[in-house]
């Protein structure tokens, strides 16, 4: 059963009830992102390669404490599943504890950003908008930390559909704002980089509105003992420490050895920059919706492994197979087929060197990333079955082991032995396929079924 609708366990239906709603969800984070880079694209190649290149090193302070809080999902999932609705709001008050605690380490982190922009080699206009635009996002990450924790509460007990709701209105604020303050309309000044990176603050704090709202309803605090959360949880936080810091880990060290891959490439000359960050910018709208999918894996799984069902998990883990891999070769089928009209949605409004070398390299790559599309279903879903089950350490070191091996031969091969940035993505696509084989390999062993729940 999903909160009050019933379908048949662990089937399709109800695993599109769960993760259909985070699909949307997520697919409204990434058109936030999305068109950040799609308007300031409008004003020159430069300043889109420098939302992303800000926009992910702000991402990667706070991607180990997302990591860390996410598990409160499973959690939550789990005493959800044990009929102990009491301790799930308890246990997202935890996740707040730490989105407020977070705050000032990501502060204290931004000299070290800046160093980092500086050894990478990136064009010297690119980094003077690059640091404007993250010093901007940190400033206000601790909204995004605190809507994160709030998600993850109504993701555990299966009402996705709040989540979405909060997503679609911080979409549309996010979107309006930001293109109102890029480029100056209704007789504001024209703030380009600036206005995007407050516009994105803008449209998080609205979000957050809608989930307090509903967090704090008569029949939620009732019915989950709301009023009587606010307090520490000294064994409910180990528990989270224990079980979300191998997940924050993974975030962290995944996410750092993406961030540099991309850098890799931007440190190439701003057409393979360019190239670089437009289809990166395609693979965030491909992958990102698909985090929804793996969220509701996780919410599932966690419920039957709370209820001691372990006989549903692998009927949930087979429904959202299903529902990730049809998204999936969707995408694909554009990637593969209209490579040029996506490079094409990032065109400069006025004449762009560097955009018009880089479209041979940006339909190369965005066609060979088809490949890896077709296979990140399967990674997300047994990395939610894995999650949900409580096996963070594994998945943990499968997804570090595999990225980090990933940016170093990547580095080797475009670096030390000078070869293409052609060859260098070959090299990142092939790698990849051998991430959802890890993971399949350690779900197939059955080793999480001997993870006791944390209820």
């Amino acid at each position: 059963m999903s909160s009050n609708v019933r379908f048949a366990e662990g089937g399709v239906r109800e695993m599109i009830y769960i993760a259909f709603p985070m699909l949307v969800s997520n697919a409204c984070e990434t058109v936030m992102v999305f068109t950040d880079r799609l308007f300031l694209s409008r004003l020159g190649s430069v300043q889109m390669s420098a939302a992303m290149g800000g926009g992910m090193s702000s991402f990667m302070l706070t991607v180990f404490f997302i990591g860390l809080i996410g598990y409160s999902t499973a959690m939550i999932a789990q005493f959800y599943g044990a009929g102990k609705k009491e301790m799930c709001g308890i246990s997202a008050f935890q996740g707040m504890i730490i989105s407020v605690l977070a705050y000032p380490v990501i502060l204290l982190s931004r000299p070290l950003i800046h160093y980092m922009f500086t050894k990478t080699g990136i064009d010297e206009m690119q980094l003077y908008y690059q640091r404007q635009y993250f010093d901007i996002l940190i400033f206000g990450s601790v909204f995004f930390l605190i809507r994160h924790s709030l998600s993850c509460f109504f993701s555990g007990i299966g009402k996705t559909g709040i989540v979405m709701f909060s997503s679609i209105l911080a979409m549309f604020v996010n979107v309006g704002a930001s293109w109102v303050l890029i480029f100056g309309r209704f007789g504001l000044p024209e703030m380009g980089m600036r206005g995007a990176a407050i516009g994105t603050i803008i449209g998080s704090i609205s979000g957050i509105l809608v989930l307090v709202f509903a967090y704090l309803r008569k029949t939620n605090v009732d019915a989950y003992g709301i009023k009587g959360s606010f307090r520490f949880d000294r064994a409910l936080s180990l528990k989270l420490l224990r079980f979300g810091t191998p997940a924050g880990i993974e975030f962290l060290l995944g996410f750092t050895a993406f961030t540099f891959i991309v850098l890799i490439f931007h440190a190439q000359g701003l057409s393979t920059a360019t190239a670089a960050t437009i289809m990166f910018n395609w693979d965030h709208v491909a992958y990102v919706p698909l985090i929804g999918v793996e969220i509701g894996v996780t919410s599932l799984v966690g419920r039957y492994i709370g209820a001691g069902r372990h006989d549903i998990v692998h009927k949930t883990v087979i429904s959202g197979l299903k529902l990730g891999v049809i998204y999936s070769v969707i995408v694909a089928l554009l990637f593969i087929f209209f490579p040029y009209q996506l490079t094409d949605f990032f065109r400069p409004d006025s004449p762009d060197p560097a955009f018009e070398a880089a479209v041979p390299l940006t339909v190369y790559m965005l066609r060979l990333a088809s490949i890896y599309v077709l296979v990140t279903a399967q990674m997300v879903v047994f990395m939610g079955a894995l999650r949900g089950a409580g096996d963070t350490f594994w998945a943990m070191l499968i997804s570090v082991g595999t990225n980090w091996s990933i940016m170093v031969i990547t580095y080797i091969i475009m670096n030390t032995l000078n070869f293409s940035a052609e060859v260098g993505w070959t090299s990142v696509v092939l790698l990849f396929l051998l991430f959802p084989v890890f993971l399949y390999a350690r779900y197939k062993s059955g080793r999480w079924k001997d993870i006791q729940p944390v209820t």
